[in-house]
């Protein structure tokens, strides 16, 4: 038996047809809910199903268990935010087009991202530090459904986690801001007020965020299998890899490829439909 779960509060009487027809299954709505069938459908399937219905339909591992998961970690840039931090600084230096590139060519998976973050912070040379917090205040905003999953995380007792190939400037002050368990990401040198145009430290890529992820079950004396990991991407995948269940969400192409389930049209807050 599989099990399918589709994130909805409601169905359309043409949704609900398509997806009968496609999994061959009676559907009763719910706030969200499971649907078991005998015969498992390609990923193929589902995907067409998805974009059918415009609705998140994920297969569950056969592996999962809700009540075992213990840790959510995800990555910050248009995961839990909705902007690229560093492209919005770039702004105020004015070469926010020439840095955007860069990230998203770095996201599809096609630069090497601790060189493409080089590459990026040096651009960024000289820019007084206040722009920082010009980008948190103006414009840093969070993904929908991003208050309502961070406190059903907590009201399940489940710890989180946020990783970054950015910045603890951001990270830090969204730790304060949502109470947040953990948090790890790069810092950017200073001096007099300006940015130095490098990272201090060793910069947080795909591997050191799949190393936060094994820090944390140690910490925490869980397995891996007992984690959610949440990326969209190619720098979340190692770290997406080593979880129990991975969550592509509003993800690149590779990501969505390589990740267990994906979250293409809901907000945040979808995923506690994973932990019902």
């Amino acid at each position: 038996m599989t099990t399918i779960l589709i994130h909805s509060n409601t169905l359309t009487k043409s949704q609900h047809e398509m997806i009968q027809q496609s999994l061959a299954k009676p559907v009763q709505v719910a706030q969200h809910f499971r649907v078991t069938v005998t015969e498992t459908p390609s990923q193929q399937t589902l995907t067409e199903l998805s974009q059918k219905t415009q609705l998140d339909i994920n297969l569950l591992p056969e592996h999962f268990k809700p009540e075992e998961i213990k840790l959510v970690i995800s990555d910050m840039d248009s995961t839990l935010i909705s902007i690229e931090c560093v492209d919005e600084i770039a702004d105020f230096i004015h070469v926010k087009a020439e840095v955007s590139a860069i990230t998203e060519a770095a996201m599809r998976g096609e630069l090497d991202f601790e060189g493409s973050l080089i590459q990026r912070v040096k651009l960024l040379t000289g820019l007084d530090t206040a722009a920082l917090q010009h980008v948190f205040e103006e414009r840093l905003t969070l993904n929908p459904g991003a208050e309502t999953w961070i406190q059903g995380l907590k009201d399940n007792g489940i710890s989180f986690a946020l990783v970054s190939g950015g910045f603890t400037f951001f990270t830090e002050r969204l730790k304060t801001q949502l109470n947040l368990d953990y948090t790890r990401a790069n810092t950017l040198g200073e001096l007099d007020g300006k940015l130095t145009g490098k990272v201090v430290g060793d910069i947080i890529g795909a591997q050191a965020k799949a190393d936060f992820l094994h820090e944390l079950c140690q910490t925490l004396n869980i397995q891996p299998h007992q984690v959610i990991a949440v990326g969209d991407g190619a720098n979340d995948l190692l770290m997406m890899k080593e979880a129990g269940i991975s969550i592509a969400y509003h993800a690149k192409p590779a990501v969505q490829k390589e990740a267990l389930t994906a979250l293409n049209h809901r907000g945040l807050d979808a995923i506690l439909d994973f932990l019902a």
